[in-house]
């Protein structure tokens, strides 16, 4: 990524998940076919979403697999699980997340949606077909309530994510505004249509040059010049394909939620390289884990890498120029004001995370500052997972981690600490103590955590243990992220 490009802002910004993303249904019908224009964006976006649980992968099947992810993109339904042929694949999922890619095994597979914690609630049953060798989301849409203008349903989408060229981007619209009526999306600086008539639940794919662009949304009209609704920044890379779901309500206040109309974007391929020409780059995601502060951008060497990353959210791995990297974070849309500035060494080839942990203000028992982290990403024995735990909890003690049947993981964890240890692969509740020598502290909290075989997964300790004594009420969480692709 070159010093010299622009700081640029988009609406929303998706961390990954860990383990999966929304999917076009297979089959879905009524894409728009129009045209491309001669406008697109310099940097990469990253697709972020935090999830509460690592969730385990379905085996694969002698018939090949497929690439699913999943979109909570209901504006009215809470957090959701989703399960594939009964097994958890994703946990308490928010809107507005679109995972990773989950390698399923192909043919016919039975998908749940349920809310999340609650697997008696199901809001959705059903087969979901998959070939071999595809890629797929598989997006939430509608709503849930006997009034719903539009019945939650998933909405089944079959990704293009063949490489559209050096030069060029590939962007789909998916109207996904359950009170929103068909739309146009035109450019702000040329005026012309990228795509034309869009209805809720229909979705197409435009080929552009790599670049910036501000797209406004506008009622659909003939001459596509209706008034502008809304209008959002956007970047593209060349050589990647992106998704734009348009999402929630245009209308909040005569709505059953407060969930108010945004374009949330995701990468749908995975090379979001920093700069060109990098021979062999190192792999860096970020985590916001400070319980205090605001949403958060990141720049590297004075370019934005990630945008609006809010608390608990785990971005995938960003490629980045081997060597000494300046880093610096500042408030959501705000660039002047930065809370931390400075260089970060690293090396070609390996993976790393910087955790934005502490906090922010004159008051803080832990100041605001990035732990970096280099992550050990390499394949486990057969039949085991590896887990790290990282302590980033400021008002937290030492603590020591065991499992619910008495086994210990971690012993006495400090805060800006951390480790891995090996485990067979399954289910596990773990549970957070005070440190003891003895291991037997009470317990402050308990997680359940599934853990798939040849698997690597972060659990940051996060949040305030007691928010009522602390400057947000954050509380303390464990935020799962699975460190490998499935």
């Amino acid at each position: 990524m070159s010093s010299d490009t622009p700081r640029t802002t988009r609406r929303r910004v998706l961390l990954g998940i860990g383990t999966g993303a929304t999917v076009g249904l297979a089959g879905c019908s009524g894409n728009s076919d129009q045209g491309g224009t001669e406008t697109a964006t310099s940097s990469p976006t990253e697709t972020p979403m935090p999830t509460e649980t690592a969730t385990e992968t379905p085996e694969e099947s002698p018939m090949g697999s497929a690439m699913v992810r999943v979109a909570h993109l209901s504006p009215n339904a809470p957090n959701v699980d989703v399960y594939v042929d009964e097994s958890a694949v994703l946990e308490d999922v928010p809107f507005g997340a679109v995972s990773e890619y989950l390698d399923v095994p192909a043919g016919d597979r039975q998908v749940e949606i349920t809310a999340a914690g609650d697997p008696g609630t199901s809001v959705f049953s059903g087969p979901v077909t998959v070939e071999d060798g595809m890629a797929y989301t598989v997006a939430a849409i509608g709503e849930l309530g006997d009034g719903a203008d539009q019945m939650f349903e998933p909405l089944i989408l079959q990704d293009d994510n063949s490489d559209p060229g050096g030069d060029t981007a590939r962007v789909r619209v998916v109207h996904a505004s359950p009170d929103a009526p068909a739309v146009d999306v035109t450019v702000a600086s040329s005026g012309d249509a990228l795509y034309d008539g869009v209805s809720y639940g229909q979705s197409g794919y435009v080929e552009v040059p790599a670049g910036e662009y501000t797209l406004q949304i506008r009622g659909d009209t003939d001459g596509n010049d209706g008034d502008v609704v809304a209008s959002f920044d956007l970047n593209l890379a060349g050589g990647q394909v992106y998704t734009a779901f348009a999402a929630g309500y245009l209308s909040p206040d005569d709505e059953p939620a407060d969930t108010p109309f945004d374009l949330v974007v995701a990468q749908d391929t995975e090379s979001g390289t920093m700069s060109d020409g990098m021979d062999d780059p190192a792999m860096v995601r970020v985590a916001h884990l400070s319980p205090n502060a605001p949403n958060v951008d990141v720049y590297v060497d004075g370019s934005a890498a990630l945008e609006d990353v809010p608390f608990g959210a785990v971005s995938g791995y960003l490629d980045v120029p081997a060597g000494t990297r300046t880093v610096e974070i500042t408030a959501a849309g705000d660039p002047d004001t930065s809370v931390f500035a400075g260089d970060v060494g690293v090396e070609a080839g390996q993976p790393y995370t910087i955790a934005a942990i502490g906090e922010i203000g004159d008051d803080a028992d832990q100041m605001f500052e990035p732990l970096v982290l280099q992550d050990d990403n390499s394949a486990p024995d057969s039949g085991m997972a590896r887990l790290r735990v990282v302590h980033a909890s400021p008002d937290a003690p030492a603590v020591d981690v065991t499992i619910a049947a008495g086994d210990v993981l971690f012993d006495g964890v400090a805060y800006g600490g951390s480790g891995y240890v090996e485990v067979p692969a399954g289910d596990y509740t773990t549970q957070i103590r005070g440190d003891t020598d003895s291991n037997d502290g009470d317990v402050v909290a308990e997680y359940d955590v599934s853990l798939s075989g040849g698997q690597v997964y972060t659990a940051f300790a996060a949040g305030y243990l007691s928010p009522d004594d602390e400057p947000a009420d954050t509380p303390f969480d464990l935020v799962v992220a699975q460190d490998t692709m499935a």
